[in-house]
């Protein structure tokens, strides 16, 4: 039995980055608060816990005081700053550069659509960090879509500006655009309401489910990894399942089962945007580990 760890899994660049930076500073200082997990992997945040990495949420923010705190790649809204400022609290800015420009563009297209009473439409996950910090760009005044049974709160006489959640499925965005079109197109007679769509997905987040399920189909076993909490861990666990119904999520070595892998020929590890590479070696060398203990095709 051999088993590959896929070279494209692992940490995107926004996670890299300010893992880097939690790193640097702990490195110095041997502590630092993150205002919530930074990065959806139980795993990873435990080892970077024995580090000195406290986390919080927003309502421990306003208890501390001239310390440092680091914004993760999910971004926050400009009310976390202002509430940073108040208390003296030193920032170590971490927003991903695809959402920092994704705020960028919500912020200013908010601007201009509000004189023409238009709405800025978020397709996200709610109540998820990036898009808390999304809607702190319109001063609240954003609504999100999740589903398509949240496409009621959109008043389709009016202009509509929508994004996407840097993670999202372009599949599902593509959906969603399609039906807020067709619901404009059916229910505003006026030409002058216009309907603009901005695929915000993060192209190093899209590119990787068509190259996971090519992946996946090359293996009897695809063992995913991944924290419950990832929504990216999520949509790409799905893409798996989907054309290898022999695909598996685990957080850690300890979830794996030595009865699937017998009579495997070929295993396949591969992880979310949140999960780190140093994991997925430790999974794939406990996979060999079981199939040398069980004798399994080896």
């Amino acid at each position: 039995m051999t088993v590959e760890i896929d070279e494209k899994s692992g940490f995107c660049y926004g996670v890299v980055r300010a893992i880097q930076k939690a790193e640097n500073e702990l490195n110095s200082h041997k502590k630092l608060y993150s205002l919530g997990e930074i990065v959806h992997n139980s795993i990873e945040v435990k080892r970077l816990e024995k580090l000195g990495l406290h986390g919080i949420n927003h309502d421990s923010l306003h208890k501390i005081q001239h310390e440092k705190l680091l914004i993760r790649a999910h971004g926050e809204p400009p009310s976390t700053y202002a509430a940073a400022k108040r208390n003296e609290i030193s920032i170590i800015d971490c927003t991903c550069p695809v959402v920092l420009k994704l705020q960028e563009q919500i912020k200013n297209n908010y601007k201009k659509i509000k004189k023409i009473n238009g709405q800025i439409v978020i397709f996200g996950k709610k109540n998820h960090a990036e898009v808390n910090g999304l809607i702190g760009q319109t001063d609240g005044d954003a609504i999100v879509v999740e589903t398509a049974k949240d496409l009621d709160f959109i008043d389709f006489t009016r202009p509509v500006s929508l994004f996407a959640q840097t993670t999202k499925s372009i599949e599902e965005f593509n959906k969603i655009n399609k039906i807020i079109k067709k619901k404009m197109t059916k229910t505003c007679k006026n030409d002058n309401v216009v309907f603009e769509s901005h695929n915000t997905i993060c192209g190093q987040v899209s590119s990787r489910k068509p190259h996971l399920e090519i992946f996946s189909k090359m293996h009897d076993i695809v063992i995913f990894v991944s924290g419950k909490q990832s929504s990216n861990g999520k949509i790409l666990y799905a893409a798996c399942k989907n054309v290898n119904k022999k695909t598996y999520m685990v957080e850690d070595e300890n979830d794996l089962n030595s009865a699937w892998f017998t009579d495997a020929k070929s295993v396949g590890v591969c992880g979310a945007t949140s999960t780190p590479k140093w994991l997925m070696e430790k999974i794939a060398e406990k996979i060999l580990k079981l199939a040398s203990e069980n004798n399994l095709n080896l």
